[in-house]
């Protein structure tokens, strides 16, 4: 017999209703007995409009709240652009939002979690890659670099639709790293969690020598760790090693 609902941890999981990768990564990276719970908020465009229209809104507190009656571990917002998005300040303004109304459920954020990811693995010159507009690229390219990371190369794909962006097939994604890793990187940076990441971490991490840090990827690693799950997840990469 196996009892299926005896969890050693589970990870709540706010995420945007227009987005459909997240959720299944997650999956995939899931040791036995991790489960994830999701709410959902609304995004209209991966613009800074449409990310900051997205903040505005009470939809954090209200998902926060839901998934804290769930008997939850660790709360992890999970969006990159709408963490980074004003710099730091505002990463730790949206944890308190959560943490105010989590009941004492801990609170991380996509920010927050890929900070904690690049510095275990020792990346100081990240290459930074993500499918947004260049108004949002530039944003991400200048969190990074306040929080201390020399950014040599930041090259986004000008994609402001969520659906859109949740299509990207991994071959692009896969082939579009490669070429846009500068030569003095060492490390990457995949943002954004709806684009398809973490079945293309170990093969870009061996094609390029150097480790491959997913906003996916990073969330779900800081919300085991957070959540007490110190397991070796195989086959997505070395931040699992940390």
């Amino acid at each position: 017999m196996r009892d299926y609902c005896g969890w050693r941890a589970r990870i709540g999981l706010i995420y945007m209703a227009s987005s459909t990768v997240m959720e299944p990564e997650f999956y995939a990276m899931s040791p036995d007995g991790v489960a994830t719970c999701t709410a959902r908020t609304h995004l209209s465009k991966v613009t800074v409009e449409g990310v900051g229209q997205m903040m505005a809104s009470d939809d954090l507190e209200r998902c926060t709240r839901l998934l804290s009656n769930a008997d939850i571990h660790v709360i992890v917002y999970g969006g990159t652009s709408a963490t980074f998005l004003h710099g730091l300040p505002w990463d730790a303004r949206i944890k308190a939002r959560m943490a105010a109304v989590s009941q004492g459920v801990p609170v991380t954020t996509t920010s927050g979690a890929s900070l904690a990811a690049l510095r275990a693995l020792g990346i100081t010159r990240l290459s930074f890659v993500a499918p947004y507009v260049p108004e949002i690229v530039e944003r991400g390219r200048r969190f990074f670099t306040e929080c201390g990371f020399a950014v040599p190369s930041a090259d986004g794909m000008d994609i402001d639709d969520d659906h859109a962006i949740g299509a990207v097939s991994l071959e692009r994604v896969y082939e579009f790293t490669r070429k846009s890793v500068h030569r003095d990187a060492d490390g990457v940076f995949i943002s954004c969690t709806n684009l398809r990441s973490v079945g293309a971490i170990a093969a870009l991490e061996q094609d390029l020598g150097i480790p491959v840090v997913s906003a996916v990827q990073a969330s779900f690693w800081n919300a085991l760790r957070t959540a007490g799950v110190n397991d070796r997840v195989q086959g997505f990469g070395r931040l699992f090693e940390c």
